[in-house]
C-alpha cells in the first residue's frame, strides 16, 4: 500500500473543490453581501433594520471568507484517516460506523453522510464539510464524481472491516 520509504500513508482518495464552483457559491456570498450593505447605507431603514441589514451583510461576508480558506484546501482518504489538507482529522477510520448516500440524508449536496461510533464535537468548513457530535457531512462545492469515489472507498473499507471481524470469530 505504501511506500517503504514514506512515513505518509498513501492516499486513496481525494476531493477538491473545482475553480468554478468556487468563483460562483463564494461571488455570490459576496455580491449578496455587498448588496445589503448598499441597501442599509443609501437607503437607510429605521435603526433597527439599519442595523440588522448591516449584521447581515457582515454575516455574509464572514461566511464567504471562511468558505473561501475552506474550499482552498482538499480532502484526503487513507487508510487510517479522512483529513484535510490543512491538517484537520475529520475522522479516523476505524470509528466510522456506517456511511448514507441516499436521496433523504441529512447531507451536503454531492456529498454523503458519515456517522461515527462516538461524538467529536463541532466543526464547520462551508463548501466542504461538517461535523456535529457523531455525523460528518462531506461535499457541497465538490464534484459528485470525486464525493462518490470516496463514499465508496470508505464503503468498502466499511465492509471489509466487518468481515475481518466475522472471520476473527
Amino acid at each position: 500500500m505504501s511506500d517503504t520509504n514514506s512515513s505518509e500513508p498513501e492516499v486513496l482518495a481525494v476531493i477538491h473543490s473545482s475553480m468554478g464552483r468556487r468563483i460562483l457559491g463564494i461571488g455570490s456570498l459576496y455580491v449578496l453581501s455587498l448588496m445589503v450593505i448598499y441597501v442599509a447605507l443609501t437607503q437607510p431603514p429605521e435603526i433597527g433594520w439599519q442595523l440588522f441589514l448591516l449584521a447581515m451583510g457582515g454575516g455574509s461576508i464572514w461566511i464567504a471568507e471562511r468558505m473561501r480558506k475552506a474550499t482552498g484546501n482538499a480532502l484526503e482518504l487513507t487508510e487510517h484517516e479522512l483529513r484535510d489538507t490543512s491538517g484537520i482529522l475529520i475522522a479516523r477510520v476505524e470509528d466510522i460506523v456506517s456511511l448514507d448516500r441516499g436521496a433523504f440524508a441529512f447531507k451536503p449536496s454531492n456529498g454523503f453522510l458519515i456517522r461515527l461510533s462516538s461524538g467529536q464535537g463541532r466543526t464547520w468548513r462551508p463548501g466542504m464539510w461538517w461535523r456535529i457530535g457523531s455525523r460528518i457531512g462531506v461535499g457541497g462545492m465538490v464534484p459528485g464524481p470525486q464525493a462518490k469515489f470516496m463514499a465508496e472507498m470508505i464503503s468498502a473499507m466499511i465492509a471489509q472491516r466487518e468481515l475481518d471481524r466475522s472471520d476473527a470469530k
